[in-house]
């Protein structure tokens, strides 16, 4: 079964339920999958499907943000309803731990030595970490480790 097939089961089930909260989110996925599928011209795979959902949880990520500075708590409830959803589409996230180590060995890889080698470093860990960790996270560890490479 695919994503989409999951998403769309889930769909039929959340109105069946009333949840109005997980049919509005799942329904706003589905139509972000859709225009992503318009825009390249091909149906998604799942990992497709999976990168329309990461935006769409960095998104929302975002929105509380800003609700939350703006004192709204009604929107960040609401947004964070959302979020929960979405995030139960999502492979579990990757401890700071595990991102250090998968950052390690891309460096050891493309021989990174220093802060300007990030660009070898960068594109390959975000392709393999693809939706277990935010690339904010993912740049930070990256800095840090280069940074402490080009110290020693």
């Amino acid at each position: 079964m695919t994503l989409k097939d999951t998403l769309a089961g889930d769909l039929k089930d959340a109105i069946r339920g009333r949840d109005e909260r997980r049919k509005t989110a799942i329904r706003m996925v589905m139509a972000s999958v859709k225009n992503a599928e318009v825009a390249g011209g091909e149906p998604l795979d799942d990992a497709g499907v999976l990168k329309v959902i990461t935006k769409e949880v960095r998104r929302h990520r975002e929105s509380i943000e800003g609700f939350q500075k703006g004192g709204r708590q009604d929107l960040v409830d609401a947004e964070e309803a959302e979020l929960a959803v979405l995030q139960a589409y999502l492979p579990p996230a990757m401890s700071r731990e595990e991102i250090v180590k998968a950052a390690r060995e891309v460096i050891a890889q493309t021989g990174a030595s220093g802060p300007a080698d990030k660009g070898k470093v960068m594109p390959v860990l975000i392709s393999q970490l693809a939706g277990r960790a935010e690339g904010r996270e993912i740049n930070e560890v990256v800095t840090e480790l280069l940074a402490e490479a080009s110290q020693s």
